[in-house]
């Protein structure tokens, strides 16, 4: 029988892979720039000052973007500014966004933007580049550098062989949307990437922020859900590693109890999910108040009617953020 899956996430697993190494999502995607990069030199992530940048509304198909300060090799300039964009779908509006993006970013900081735009969607033959608008002799606009994710949809040795951490976020995209709805073949495919991860000799700190990509992108159903959680159990033990958190961890051992007690009155599939969730809601709440004090009655109300995927979402991200509203945005 077909299990349909929940929609994937790619926002949040784009942006924390980023952060987490982006000299390396330089080289792979970008081979020709990065060079030009002093790497020697602390680069610096203006995630806040990108927020107040104004944008107006954004669009749905563009899943990840950041803002990065670095320094250039031959010291033509003291430090630029990266401005990095992953494009979900295909946009036709993308160039001229692009293009408003770097105006806006230069005119607030009045330092030289790199534009630059992963191409994550689904159609081979988009690959826009540039936006110009001529008139009366007047040419206004912008050309930028892109790649394409699908360039390395034929490329699966390759992308598992690969050290480099973005082709296995790379083939963590690709096989999250070739299963599209196919929760067998996006459970099977989680399992795989997930034994990849220690075929790498890749820190600890690397496979833990790479196996939470791999969960906020690849969203199973709650059974093959569940399934996964037990074979990481297994596979913790199998490599001495700890990758489920204490909290992720007592999700499920408290799921199983409160699910196995209230099974006997409403089945065994809605206590087991209902107990997650409400021990992962009660944690969070917990945590909250030790980081921002009391809650407010519209953030408990948040947390009560919140699913246990946004609720792991919000743990994972809480030592990221600096107030609630950001939290909760």
């Amino acid at each position: 029988m077909l299990i349909t899956t929940p929609s994937a996430r790619y926002d949040m697993p784009w942006k924390a892979a980023l952060e987490h190494a982006f000299s390396d999502f330089m080289v792979f995607f970008f081979p020709s720039l990065s060079p030009q990069v002093d790497w020697a030199r602390r680069l610096r992530f203006c995630d806040k000052e990108l927020a107040g940048v104004s944008f107006g509304a954004a669009t749905d198909s563009m899943i990840a973007d950041k803002l990065v300060e670095v320094c250039l090799l031959d010291g033509s300039v003291q430090w630029v500014l990266i401005h990095i964009e992953v494009q979900a779908q295909r946009d036709a509006s993308l160039a001229r966004r692009v293009l408003d993006y770097n105006y806006r970013i230069f005119k607030q900081y009045e330092q030289p933007v790199a534009s630059l735009v992963l191409l994550a969607d689904e159609d081979p033959k988009w690959r826009p580049d540039a936006f110009h608008s001529r008139v009366l002799g007047t040419v206004m606009g912008i050309s930028f550098t892109n790649a394409k994710l699908l360039d390395y949809a034929n490329r699966t040795e390759e992308l598992q062989a690969s050290d480099n951490p973005f082709a296995w976020v790379t083939l963590a995209h690709l096989r999250t949307q070739q299963a599209r709805h196919d929760a067998d073949q996006l459970y099977a495919a989680k399992s795989q990437l997930t034994r990849l991860l220690f075929e790498h000799g890749w820190s600890k700190e690397r496979i833990i922020v790479l196996f939470k990509v791999i969960n906020w992108m690849m969203v199973l159903p709650e059974l093959l859900q569940r399934r996964y959680w037990q074979a990481v159990v297994e596979l913790e033990k199998e490599r001495e590693m700890e990758l489920i958190n204490p909290l992720e961890q007592m999700f499920l051992n408290d799921g199983i109890e409160k699910g196995l007690q209230k099974g006997l009155k409403q089945g065994l599939e809605q206590g087991l999910e209902r107990g997650r969730r409400e021990g992962a809601a009660a944690m969070l709440e917990r945590q909250l108040v030790r980081r921002f004090g009391a809650v407010s009655k519209a953030a408990q109300r948040k947390l009560a009617k919140a699913d246990l995927v946004q609720l792991e979402a919000w743990s994972d991200a809480l030592s990221e953020v600096q107030s609630l509203n950001e939290l909760f945005k």
